[in-house]
């Protein structure tokens, strides 16, 4: 059998790197989705090189490769739906500073919490700040261009990468981009990967662009009676001149289930309403020009607000936002997370929507994100043991889905696609965009064995058992 012999070269080429026992298996046979898949063999490599030997073997003999990190993808993109092998870059660590040219050059494996800490040691800054970044990898960053909370004022991962290097599905080793500002020499390769949810190489190594450490930072929380009002002040705040680093929603739903964890309101004269929170960071002038900006658009709109006055009090209210998350499980015991975008003056659109499908499907749907970039996400809890539950939920995904394109928007902001979202593909795509994207993946891919099933092939997600599994980072 063509698989045997290959696991066989696999075996004597890497030695102990190849697990092949089930029970070592199981747990990279599904990522933050909960689907799992059965597989043949995880390789942990150690070393670049062995990156390339996995490659081409899989190509000689046809064998499906999933590259994965820490499998806190939420779409299933780090899962082997088509079984065959899982390569682990977790062992490819390596953080190398340059504070001269503000670079960071960083293997794949490195936790992006462990990287921000290393940076702001040395007076620098890295932004993106997914809500994962205690467990998500570099690697796995790179592969969903992932965004998180500052994204409002410093932009996703893809905003930093001067240069990539790692190998082609067919095994060759490839540089693309130097860590160099400018830099213009053929086409884009660089900016091709980023995103591409390993479907179109393995990553690794990147060169990533630092900024300044801020001098402050400053929080604010702020509490309305609708959502609607919530959001018109994000558009009255913007239009007036704040410039946050952070500006995070929280719908009544989420802010419910938030103070019900904590056992008390959040605002006692005013429980249950809709929330926002404000980050401003910048030198002291920058902070304190802005403050004064921010207390006066408060003073316009909310209800009631609150600013941090130390440290330990911002954590507190970034706490509030983390919980919503985990809390909202007392509504389902399962969760599709969609991270829909829309334009910032189509979230109310948005919003109106999303209670339209709350009251016509009876589904428990519960809305927060960082409304100073449209990037909502909008969670669908269910009980995965009731099936008319689920029929009614995933109904009303799908209108959500076309309503989000419909708005303008886009049916992923900072997840990517994998498999849970690959059914509404064909609702944000021209067929001639498809075919191009399709046609890349040939070009760079001829046998199809990266990440294979992901992104282009619609994946009924309902036809599977989903696993009961809390993870870390249940919280994103």
């Amino acid at each position: 059998m063509l698989n045997a012999q290959a696991l066989e070269t696999l075996q004597s080429e890497l030695g102990g790197r190849v697990r092949t026992d089930p029970e070592q298996l199981y747990p990279h046979s599904f990522d933050g989705m909960r689907l799992a898949f059965p597989y043949e063999a995880d390789i942990a490599v150690e070393r670049e090189e062995e990156v390339g030997t996995v490659l081409r073997l899989a190509n000689q003999y046809d064998i499906p490769v999933t590259t994965r990190g820490a499998g806190s993808t939420l779409t299933g993109a780090a899962a082997p739906a088509r079984g065959g092998w899982v390569l682990s870059t977790e062992k490819l660590g390596g953080i190398a500073l340059d504070p001269i040219n503000r670079t960071a050059t960083v293997g794949p494996g490195v936790v992006l919490a462990t990287l921000q800490e290393q940076v702001e040691a040395a007076g620098l800054f890295y932004p993106p700040d997914p809500s994962s970044r205690k467990y998500c990898t570099l690697g796995g960053n790179l592969a969903c261009n992932a965004g998180g909370m500052r994204c409002v004022k410093y932009g996703v991962t893809g905003d930093y990468v001067l240069s990539l290097r790692g190998y082609l599905p067919t095994g060759e080793y490839v540089e693309w981009g130097r860590p160099l500002r400018k830099y213009v020499v053929g086409y884009d390769l660089r900016s091709l990967w980023v995103g591409s949810e390993g479907t179109l190489g393995v990553i690794t190594g990147a060169t990533l662009r630092l900024l300044p450490r801020p001098e402050r930072q400053w929080n604010l929380l702020l509490a309305y009676p609708t959502e609607a009002a919530a959001l018109a002040a994000v558009l009255d705040g913007l239009e007036g001149g704040l410039r946050p680093a952070i500006l995070e929603f929280l719908d009544i739903p989420s802010v419910t289930g938030a103070e019900r964890a904590a056992g008390r309101p959040i605002f006692a004269d005013c429980p249950g309403h809709s929330l926002l929170l404000l980050q401003l960071d910048g030198s002291a002038r920058e902070v304190e020009e802005q403050r004064a900006l921010a207390l006066a658009w408060a003073e316009r709109g909310a209800s009631a607000y609150r600013e941090a006055a130390s440290p330990a009090e911002a954590e507190e209210l970034w706490n509030l936002r983390r919980a919503c998350s985990s809390a909202m499980f007392e509504l389902g015991d399962s969760k599709l997370n969609e991270d829909v975008v829309v334009p910032l003056d189509r979230q109310v659109d948005l919003l109106h929507h999303v209670e339209d499908l709350r009251q016509r499907h009876r589904v428990n749907i519960a809305v927060f994100g960082h409304a100073g970039d449209g990037n909502l996400h909008v969670n669908f809890m269910h009980h995965a043991a009731d099936p008319a539950e689920c029929q009614r939920a995933r109904e009303a995904l799908g209108e959500l889905m076309r309503t989000v394109v419909d708005l303008g928007g886009a049916i992923s902001g900072e997840h990517g696609i994998g498999l849970a979202k690959s059914p509404f593909l064909s609702l944000q795509l021209r067929s001639a965009e498809s075919e191009a994207m399709r046609a890349v993946k040939q070009a760079l891919d001829p046998c199809g064995i990266l990440n294979p099933g992901k992104i282009f092939e619609p994946f009924e997600v309902w036809d599977k058992p989903k696993e009961s599994y809390r993870f870390p980072w249940d919280h994103a």
